[in-house]
Parts: structure tokens; C-alpha cells; sequence
């Protein structure tokens, strides 16, 4: 594991800029961008078969390799659609989990199977969570088993063209950016920054100044104990202890900040995103008190220690998103 965090690392080091290594990378980004306008010409023109579903459907994507914060947004998006009164549905990819099968993800399903994120997604939304390796198969498999939902969101896919869509929104991390702009594997991109002139709304998460979009932050709560989550700490009552943290996500060290921001001083250990955690990967915290994002805490809660704690973020949107969503969705 440490040699696969240090690839990592270096691989999004390579990303921020260009270097040596490109030499041999650029060419290969300039055939996946080919292989990639191929595709989704085949899909515009109908020589590939997309599926349109019975409901609208919303995407919640992005275009870059790593964590943007798609998953409070997906939150915020269902609970304001509810709110609205629709009867939203959720299906993801399911990474880190192993079913391929579409399969109905519960509140208490193994996130070894299901995956942490729709996981996650279950508990927080109340709604009927889908995953699945073919997105079509897997809203149509929600849609036979829940036919009260009007409407799907579908959790990533924003490169999924099989499933026709009727939203499409991205996801940015304003901090990270675009990395050097160039696709993968030279960048951090999976398609070209014009993809988004195409999309009917981007969401920068973080601060920007004239931002072209909609605005997102992410609100912390207090933190939650893994074993019982009824029992909730302030960060204040943590300073001056031992603490160690980790993070298993996209962004280990937004996290990171997040906490140092809150006046605790952190041992930091930054986990590969969809981390299957195990006791001995945490060992080292003893019975000191261990810190960690809600998504890795759905992994680690059958294992957890007594001062093993996560920390809930609710995303903070620019309301107007949902005015133009809910307009688009009544035409």
C-alpha cells in the first residue's frame, strides 16, 4: 500500500505541470482524446445504441480523475428534489464494490459489495440506491422494483453515453483545477475542458473568484463516533489530544486542511480512493483518537475502535442550481 500511495503521489505530480515523462504520455493522451470524439460521435450520430428511460435522468459528473465532491452534491441534489416534490432515484457505478449485477443497495448492505459511495448515498438519502456496472440495466432494474420514482440521478457516468440524459451537470474542484489541461494518461482529464461548454450546468466546489457557474462549499458538522453515531464531539473538545487522520478519497488532503482549519493538529495518512480499510491498516492509532470522512467511515465501522470518529459535510449550493434544475425539468 505505501508503494501504491507513493505512484500516486508521484503520478498526480506529473499532472500539475509537464515534465520529461511526457514525452512518452502526450502521444498516448492524444489517442485516448481520438478514441474518446470517436465514441461520442457514435453515440451523437446513433451508430452506437443509447437507451432513453421512461423518467428524466440527471448526470452528476465530472471531467477529471479523482474526487470533485459529486457525492454531497448528489445529496443535496436528491433531498432539494424531494423537497420539490419529486420521487428521485439513485444508481452509481458501485466502485470499490463488487457486485457487477444491478443490486439494490440498503442501509445496512456490506460497502464490500456495494460500494462505500452509494453506501453513503443510502443512509443519507432515504432514496432507493441502485449499483451496477451497466447504468442502463441498473435504472431500469430501480425503476421495476421502485416505480414511484420520477426521476433518476445518476451518481458519475457523466462519460456513460449509453444512458441518455436529460441534465447534465459537472462537478469542479476549484482548488486542484484541470491540472496541465491535457487529457489522460498526461493529465488528470478525461475529456477536453470545452466538454463543458456542453453541460447544462458546472459547479465549482470551493472558492473561485468570477466563477462561470454555480458555487458549492462543503459544511462540516460535528464530528460522529463510528460505534455509535447518536454520540457527536466538537472539534475544540479534540485540541490539545493525539490525533490521527486518514482519508481514503479523491482529495485525502482537502480533508486534511479541513481539520488543521478546525485547530487540531493531525498525523496524516492518506489512503488510495475506495480504500478497502481492514483493522491492521489502522493499527497504528492504538487507542488514541483516529479522525476520518464520512465515505471511509461506512468501511470501518464493524472494526471500530471506541475514540474512532467521522466527520458528516453537507454540501452549501447556490440556490438558484435548483430553481434552473426544477425549471428544466417542468418543460
Amino acid at each position: 500500500m505505501p508503494m501504491r500511495n507513493s505512484f500516486e503521489k508521484w503520478i498526480g505530480q506529473q499532472w500539475q505541470g509537464v515534465g520529461p515523462w511526457h514525452l512518452v504520455l502526450v502521444p498516448l493522451s492524444w489517442l485516448f482524446r481520438l478514441l474518446s470524439a470517436a465514441r461520442r460521435l457514435a453515440y451523437g450520430l446513433g451508430m452506437s445504441r443509447s437507451f432513453r428511460l421512461a423518467v428524466p435522468v440527471i448526470v452528476v459528473g465530472n471531467i477529471s480523475v479523482g474526487g470533485t465532491g459529486k457525492t454531497p452534491l448528489v445529496v443535496w441534489l436528491a433531498e432539494q428534489l424531494k423537497l420539490a416534490g419529486f420521487s428521485p432515484g439513485i444508481i452509481s457505478r458501485g466502485y470499490g464494490g463488487s457486485n457487477r449485477q444491478p443490486v439494490a443497495v440498503q442501509a445496512d448492505s456490506p460497502a464490500q459489495s456495494v460500494g462505500d459511495e452509494p453506501l453513503l448515498l443510502a443512509r443519507r438519502t432515504g432514496c432507493p440506491v441502485w449499483v451496477g456496472a451497466d447504468r442502463t440495466a441498473t435504472a431500469q432494474a430501480l425503476m421495476q422494483t421502485d416505480p414511484q420514482c420520477d426521476l433518476i440521478i445518476s451518481d458519475d457516468g457523466l462519460q456513460h453515453y449509453r444512458l441518455q440524459r436529460d441534465i447534465e451537470l459537472a462537478v469542479v474542484d476549484a482548488e486542484r483545477g484541470f491540472g496541465n489541461g491535457r487529457l489522460l494518461p498526461a493529465g488528470p482529464l478525461r475529456e477536453p475542458v470545452s466538454r463543458l461548454s456542453k453541460v447544462d450546468a458546472v459547479i465549482y466546489n470551493g472558492k473561485v473568484s468570477n466563477c462561470a457557474g454555480y458555487s458549492m462549499r462543503l459544511q462540516a458538522g460535528a464530528f460522529r463516533n463510528l460505534k455509535a453515531p447518536q454520540i457527536t464531539i466538537g472539534a475544540e473538545a479534540l485540541r490539545g489530544n493525539r490525533v490521527f487522520a486518514v482519508a481514503g478519497i479523491g482529495n485525502p488532503q482537502r480533508f486534511f486542511q479541513q481539520l488543521s482549519d478546525m485547530g487540531l493538529n493531525i498525523e496524516a495518512h492518506a489512503f488510495p480512493d475506495h480504500y478497502a480499510f481492514c483493522p491492521a491498516d489502522l493499527a497504528f492509532a492504538g487507542n488514541d483518537v483516529l479522525l476520518m470522512t464520512e465515505k471511509d467511515a461506512v468501511k470501518c465501522s464493524a472494526f471500530a475502535g471506541p475514540e474512532w470518529w467521522y466527520l458528516p459535510v453537507d454540501a452549501v449550493v447556490d440556490h438558484s442550481l435548483i430553481d434552473y434544475i426544477i425549471q428544466k425539468l417542468r418543460k
